[in-house]
């Protein structure tokens, strides 16, 4: 194995033991229900006002592919994936208040997922981990990041658009926060989860998918604006950033983000560069299912900060088990048509990651 044939998932998650116990205890969304009929698999009820949607309300069946590294194993098996790069999925601790029990619990969180990755018998030397902070305060967040960076299988952190309260990522108090990632140059792998508050049809039932779909994406485009417009990468230059399914519509449009900001004169003078010179110094992975998609983030930001996602264990075949998953196939199959070169395409399946991660090869 060498580096140009190395495959390396950056977006790939887990619901590690203790978190599942928390959402087993709670009774609001987040929460695990039992399961419908005995036999089947737990209900995992995550996305807000999921609980009240008629096709929704439910959940999505939490079996062993959430929590079991051998399952995890397994689907990169199946899929040639060499590496992944795991962390705790959404909707993470936002949810809890900023006390000595949640920064606790971020603590075992994150050495939870140092022992699944550093474990010799299952992984092997083939994952590390994002940590998982304590938002809601921002005093603690900053102590675990310094924890995290101490771990040998940590790169980084998974972050939602909540901020500290609710306040959002361009919150002046999250200043030390982004420093004290930056000083430990860990990368901030930004995902989102609240959505931007699609109206509802009132005429068809569309079930999850226009959340994700269309809600997910606006997120993380406006998230990633307000924090740009803060000046954060003035004063942080090299704060690393990935972010998830290819930075929503963020390259498609960054020009019209430069038009808007610069002609708007409560902004216009505050930052030293355009809003698109601080996003082709972001990182997107290529979770994005169609070669238009990569195509157009290869040619704003270079194939070079592009990296390779699978967003396992979210997508998996509705009906066939055992077979290759649509989700993962299209995304390769997207690359690889986008009309890159075979080292760009092989720096998105995995060497970039080698590169902004540093990682070894198994």
């Amino acid at each position: 194995m060498t580096a140009d044939s190395l495959v390396v998932d950056v977006h790939t998650h887990v619901y590690l033991p203790e978190y599942l116990e928390l959402l087993r205890r709670r009774q609001q969304v987040p929460r695990i229900l039992p399961p419908l009929e005995e036999g089947q698999d737990e209900r995992l009820i995550i996305l807000p006002d999921e609980d009240k949607g008629e096709s929704t309300k439910d959940g999505r069946p939490v079996g062993a592919a959430y929590y079991d590294v051998r399952e995890k194993i397994a689907f990169m098996d199946l899929h040639q994936i060499d590496v992944s790069i795991i962390s705790l999925a959404n909707p993470w601790i936002d949810f809890l208040p900023a006390t000595k029990e949640t920064a606790d619990l971020a603590r075992r969180l994150n050495e939870s997922m140092e022992k699944m990755c550093a474990d010799p018998a299952a992984a092997d030397g083939r994952l590390y981990g994002f940590g998982t902070l304590p938002l809601a305060s921002v005093a603690d967040a900053v102590a675990e990041v310094e924890h995290i960076a101490s771990l040998s299988r940590m790169r980084g952190v998974i972050m939602g658009t909540y901020g500290c309260g609710g306040k959002g990522l361009d919150d002046p108090a999250l200043v030390p926060l982004f420093e004290a990632i930056e000083r430990n140059n860990l990368v901030i792998f930004l995902h989102p989860h609240y959505g931007v508050h699609l109206p509802a049809s009132e005429n068809i039932d569309t079930g999850h998918s226009l959340a994700l779909a269309l809600g997910f994406p606006f997120e993380t485009t406006n998230a990633i604006a307000r924090l740009i417009l803060s000046g954060i990468f003035d004063r942080l230059p090299n704060l690393k950033i990935l972010l998830a399914h290819s930075g929503g519509t963020l390259p498609f449009l960054a020009g019209r983000l430069d038009s808007c900001v610069i002609h708007d004169p409560a902004v216009a003078k505050k930052l030293a560069h355009p809003p698109s010179y601080y996003l082709k110094k972001l990182y997107y992975d290529a979770v994005i299912y169609h070669t238009t998609g990569v195509k157009a983030t290869a040619d704003f930001v270079g194939p070079e900060n592009m990296l390779f996602g699978t967003d396992h264990p979210f997508f998996p075949p509705l009906e066939t088990k055992g077979e290759r998953w649509m989700s993962v196939d299209s995304n390769l199959t997207a690359i690889q048509t986008a009309g890159l070169t075979p080292s760009q395409v092989q720096g998105i399946l995995g060497r970039n990651a080698l590169r902004i991660f540093n990682i070894e090869k198994p």
